[in-house]
């Protein structure tokens, strides 16, 4: 069974995609840790993060995998939590961008998924490029703020509302408006809205959704 789940940044994608991948008994799937660990990878090495070129010769030479705990692996090393920072959250979005990076990272994520007996995948093109033959589409969405102040609370820095604010409306625009695999809801996805729901009443209603269809003569 393959799950795939798409959505804006701070929707609370990876935090309900863990734990359904938990109910399911099934290997989750990161697929925004691989854009930001290319991206960490560019800015280590100093080269231009607007070049489609040097951007993609990192994506397409370095080897990302995950741990049992769905943590990525850099070339074998640990990318937690140096992908979450500040400086690559700012960049990724450009770097994901490039249409070389993306039909690198897509076939890294592929693989993995033919490699896996199950998965549920989560990120910004899972349900309409990496797997629209997923078994179960979802697109799960809240409004700006209530995600910026997730994020903020992810971060440590409740205070800093508005200035995360400022940056998920920047992502949202460069996800939704990127020429090669925009953010957008797949033909078939179940919209989920998250606003004022925990996580388990989230991952509940997603179950729901499966298990219907899952029973469906």
């Amino acid at each position: 069974m393959i799950v795939s789940i798409d959505g804006p940044a701070g929707a609370g994608k990876s935090t309900v995609a863990k734990r359904l991948a938990r109910e399911l008994g099934l290997v989750y799937l990161d697929t925004g840790a691989m854009y930001r660990a290319v991206t960490l990878v560019a800015m280590r090495l100093g080269v231009d993060l607007g070049s489609e070129e040097a951007c993609a010769r990192i994506a397409e030479g370095v080897e990302l995998t995950f741990d049992a705990e769905g943590r990525i692996l850099v070339d074998g090393e640990p990318g937690e939590p140096e992908i979450r920072g500040e400086a690559v959250t700012r960049e990724v979005s450009r770097v994901s961008a490039h249409p070389r990076v993306r039909r690198a990272v897509v076939a890294m994520q592929r693989r993995l998924g033919a490699r896996s007996p199950g998965l549920v995948a989560e990120g910004r093109d899972t349900t309409t490029v990496v797997f629209p033959d997923a078994d179960h589409k979802f697109f799960l969405i809240a409004s700006p703020r209530e995600r910026a102040r997730r994020r903020a609370a992810q971060l440590g820095q409740e205070d800093r509302v508005d200035g995360v604010l400022e940056e998920i409306r920047r992502r949202d625009h460069l996800d939704s408006t990127r020429a090669d695999s925009p953010l957008q809801r797949a033909e078939g996805a179940v919209e989920v809205d998250t606003e004022g729901l925990g996580e388990r009443e989230v991952v509940e209603r997603m179950l729901d959704v499966i298990r219907a269809r899952e029973t469906a003569p």
